[in-house]
């Protein structure tokens, strides 16, 4: 286990800055969280505030609806969840992996 993340670590960026623009998807970062969102449709709304306020372009729309999430990017950060205005239940929770 150790050899792969010493390996692992040399691909990253010098000080983790991002060098060029629109090279997220080539960073897996899915791994990286405690916590996943879970998507329900039922009760979507599809008032997109997931899909604006996702700081990893994880929320997956379709034909103009939200329909998944991209678990491969997303971190697990719950801002989805958060920002989501349907109660009493949420769209969108946050369960742990």
């Amino acid at each position: 286990m150790k050899k792969y993340f010493d390996a692992k670590y040399k691909e990253l960026p010098i000080g983790g800055l991002i060098e060029e623009a629109g090279n997220a998807e080539k960073y897996v970062t899915g791994t990286w969280g405690t916590f996943k969102p879970v998507f329900n449709a039922e009760i979507c709304i599809q008032c997109f505030f997931c899909w604006v306020y996702c700081p990893d372009s994880s929320i997956l729309v379709k034909d103009g609806k939200v329909v998944d999430i991209d678990y491969v990017h997303c971190k697990g950060c719950a801002i989805c969840s958060t920002e989501c205005p349907t109660k009493p239940e949420k769209a969108i929770v946050m369960v742990k992996k």
